[in-house]
Parts: structure tokens; sequence; C-alpha cells
């Protein structure tokens, strides 16, 4: 099972780009695909995209669409979230997770989560 571990958060303004990374543990990396979520307070866990293992099909969330990239370097068994022209209510900790399960959005397929990195967007 992989271990999952974001970086790249912080703190921002309106408008900011920032690049979460998503570095992974194990051999098995290039056999997954891999979400984004995020969760802010007293809101459920929101699917932000995914891509598949091998980076020929990527799915956004209608609210990150064309401001959201996801990709993967599966030579360096990482995975990455660059997130442009953020808005205050992107703020929210985002996650990483594994999932064997092609095309899905739903937390419950995924199986292996990150700690989370949190990313606040000042106005």
């Amino acid at each position: 099972q992989a271990q999952l571990i974001e970086s790249g958060g912080g703190l921002v303004q309106t408008g900011d780009s920032l690049r979460l990374s998503c570095a992974a543990s194990g051999r098995t990396f290039s056999s997954y695909a891999m979400g984004w979520f995020r969760q802010a307070p007293g809101k459920e866990r929101e699917f932000v995209g995914a891509i598949a293992w091998h980076s020929a099909r990527t799915v956004y969330a209608d609210s990150v669409k064309g401001r959201f990239t996801i990709s993967r370097d599966n030579a360096k068994n990482t995975g990455y979230l660059q997130m442009n022209s953020l808005k205050p209510e992107d703020t929210a900790v985002y996650y990483c997770a594994s999932t064997y399960t092609s095309g899905t959005s739903s937390p419950r397929d995924f199986y292996s989560w990150g700690q989370g990195t949190q990313v606040t967007v000042s106005s």
C-alpha cells in the first residue's frame, strides 16, 4: 500500500498560483490512478481531480476546470496539482490519494491518503 505525502501548501493572495506535490513511496506508483481532494472547515471532502496511471486521461471538478492542472512523473513517484488563478473559495486542506478504480471521483474508492497540506487564499 502506497504512502503519500503532500507538500507545497501555503498562504497566497487571490489570483496567485501554487503547485502541490504528492510524493509516493513504493514501487507501484505507476500502476494506480491518483486523485486530489480538498476539505474546507465544516464541509465534506470534495473531489478536485484525478489522473490515470498513464497520464493520458485527467478529469476535473467543474469548480477548478481551466484553473487547475494535474500531472504526474512516474519516474519520480510524484504527482502534482498546479493551481492557478486561486480564489478564496479554494481555501482548504488538500489531499492526494490513490486508487485502482478507473474514472472514479468518490473518496470511498481511494484507499491511500496523504496527511494533507493547507492552502489558504486571502482576498
